[in-house]
């Protein structure tokens, strides 16, 4: 049985940006939120050369890795063609304005 934690307000989370949430293994997850007001999960990694995704540029449902700018898709973690890679996804939800992660 899966168990999520509140992490912020939805509007703590700016449109078109992200929110970091730091994690003792050093996994750090990045919390997601496009202009539509949907909110994506995933390690704060990319899977290029370990850049940090909550520092790159939100369009749509795709993030662009701030260091060589790979798209990274937020609803699946996967690189756009030509590039190949993921990044790990988390289970995130949105209840009554409050954004939760899954522990």
């Amino acid at each position: 049985m899966s168990e999520f934690k509140k992490i912020c307000k939805l509007e703590e989370i700016p449109q078109l940006g992200s929110r970091v949430v730091k994690c003792k293994n050093g996994n750090d997850i990045a919390i997601f939120r496009n202009a539509e007001d949907k909110v994506f999960a995933l390690t704060d990694k990319c899977p290029h050369k370990g850049g940090p995704l909550s520092q790159g540029i939100v369009y749509g449902e795709t993030v662009a890795c701030p260091l060589h700018g790979w798209q990274i898709g937020l609803d699946t973690g996967e690189a756009a063609a030509p590039d190949v890679g993921c990044t790990n996804r988390h289970a995130v939800k949105v209840e009554g304005g409050e954004v939760y992660l899954e522990l």
